[in-house]
């Protein structure tokens, strides 16, 4: 009789796994105090992370508002349409939530996502064997920073974007070798991910490239590169096809050329530029310097608004097009402005303290705020109703509110407690880790060696992505950093795994001394395989 033993415990093995996913293998028989004995510095992160976004849903029930999109999000969530301006991908998450008719969910489920990206953060730094206090170290930022806690609160896109790309990151990050049905769902994530938050466009070339990378030599390695690249494209076209229903053309908007237009205002001068006659009107006027910042500047001048409003305005097909091609043109006409703007937005990551960028309006947006917010009543964003009609007939409740003590707390712990400018900027420079380290430093000779780790690069890459794309395209913002922080937090933990230690190479085995008779044999042997010997 064939007696099969199951282990005890997932160590008796000899091999050492994860700790949480060796744990939750058991699920029917895990108890919760084991999980948290066994990872107590990631539990007490993992619960201050939760209390904090508990006084969050507690000082503000329901949700805050970021004038204008949150109102197109909610429209596009009771009435269903493409927006010219912005994907709405998100109004499908809330549209799946709105029978409950609750923005103290909408807000709760954000804030689970928050803690599920730590969760993968921790779990992925694990798996590569990093130190379980450098791996809850790198969840930090994400589970303590104030500004990453109130975007969470926040009617935005964001949080349901940043879990969607880290999800698929953990995916194909989880094996080496990516099943294709995993690559598959990994590939939906990102083209959902696209869908939600139109920022995201590059991943759709940077997680097929990543597999082409890692599985180029194997046909199961091209299959997942094919899964991977359906499930990017098939959530993009199907926006696209139904962007076309609504407004005739295959896009995810209509607005890449005005915003385009308003990155190259930071710097475009006519008389460089030299545009022809139907472009003259977009002219930015006065000097660069004298102009308020891309994210400001759009949004007030005539020349993208007044100039334009009898032809359909800046996001008709047309005059998109048309602000499209200057800006083009002002990029080629003047490539070394265009670079300098991109740094000048890149130098703002890193700095302290914050500006009020691009307006203070904006930033307000940004923060805890100790009085409820008006939503406007007389204007429409998506056509059907006004955005105050909208949060109520969403919510079935008054969609801002304001309690206190809590409120208080949150708000003087976020103006306190986040990932100021250098910091962020030692974070993404701890990411290249897994490539660079430094050696010497006891015998007081430092030198940079380069140094292949366990983890993977692809984490530092998406977070690079996401941080430039934003810029090159539009304008920074403070909001877009906030996608980043959890891909470079990961990739800085990946740093500290351990390095890769190819096997030294093992002395050839000797040769057994052949006899005359030996050789015969071996003669005769070979002279009855059929065919040529190899």
């Amino acid at each position: 009789m064939l007696l099969l033993r199951v282990p005890r415990s997932p160590y008796e093995s000899g091999r050492e796994g994860i700790g949480v996913v060796a744990v939750m293998s058991r699920a029917p028989l895990m108890r919760l105090r084991e999980l948290i004995a066994r990872h107590q510095w990631f539990a007490v992160a993992l619960a201050a992370g939760a209390v904090l976004r508990l006084v969050a849903m507690l000082g503000y029930p329901g949700a805050l508002w970021f004038s204008g999109d949150s109102y197109v999000y909610v429209g596009a969530a009771l009435r269903p349409r493409p927006d010219l301006s912005k994907t709405t991908g998100y109004s499908l998450f809330l549209r799946a939530l709105l029978p409950f008719h609750s923005f103290t969910l909408v807000t709760g489920v954000q804030h689970l996502f928050g803690l599920g990206i730590a969760v993968m953060i921790y779990v992925l730094a694990r798996r590569v064997g990093v130190s379980k206090r450098w791996a809850t170290v790198a969840t930090l930022p994400v589970l303590l920073d104030g500004f990453e806690i109130e975007d969470e609160h926040l009617v935005m896109a964001e949080a349901l974007f940043t879990f969607l790309v880290m999800l698929a990151l953990l995916l194909i990050l989880w094996r080496y070798r990516t099943w294709w049905l995993t690559a598959l769902v990994a590939g939906l994530l990102i083209g959902y991910a696209v869908d939600v938050r139109s920022e995201g466009l590059p991943l759709l070339v940077l997680f097929p490239l990543f597999m082409v990378w890692r599985g180029w030599r194997s046909w199961r390695g091209w299959l997942a590169v094919v899964t991977m690249t359906i499930g990017c494209v098939a959530p993009v076209l199907a926006y696209a096809a139904w962007f076309h229903e609504w407004n005739g053309s295959y896009n995810l908007t209509q607005s890449a050329g005005f915003y385009a237009w308003g990155r190259v205002s930071s710097f475009a001068e006519c008389s460089v530029i030299n545009p022809p006659a139907d472009e003259v009107k977009v002219c930015p006027t006065g000097s660069p310097s004298s102009r308020t910042p891309p994210g400001d500047y759009i949004w007030h001048v005539a020349q993208v608004h007044k100039n334009l409003n009898s032809t359909g305005g800046p996001v008709s097909v047309a005059n998109n097009k048309l602000l499209e091609n200057f800006a083009i043109r002002a990029v080629l006409a003047q490539p070394f402005g265009y670079a300098e703007a991109v740094v000048k937005g890149l130098a703002k990551a890193v700095e302290w303290p914050r500006q009020k960028y691009p307006d203070a309006g904006t930033v307000s947006y940004y923060y805890f705020r100790l009085q409820p917010q008006t939503i406007p009543d007389n204007h429409v964003w998506i056509k059907g109703g006004t955005a105050y009609q909208d949060a109520v007939s969403y919510g079935h409740a008054n969609p801002s509110t304001v309690v206190e003590p809590f409120a208080a707390l949150i708000s003087l712990y976020e103006r306190i407690i986040y990932t100021y400018g250098p910091l962020f900027g030692i974070i993404l420079l701890m990411g290249l880790g897994g490539v660079v380290r430094i050696e010497g430093l006891r015998e007081r000779r430092p030198r940079l060696v380069w140094s292949r780790r366990a983890g993977s690069m692809m984490p530092w890459v998406t977070g690079v992505v996401l941080l430039v794309f934003p810029i090159a395209a539009a304008d920074f913002d403070y909001r877009y950093l906030l996608p980043v922080l959890p891909f470079i937090s990961l990739a800085a933990a990946l740093g500290f795994a351990p390095a890769r230690v190819r096997p030294a190479p093992q002395p050839p085995a000797p040769q057994p001394q052949l006899t005359q008779q030996d050789d015969e044999q071996r003669d005769d042997l070979t002279s009855q395989i059929p065919g040529p010997v190899s």
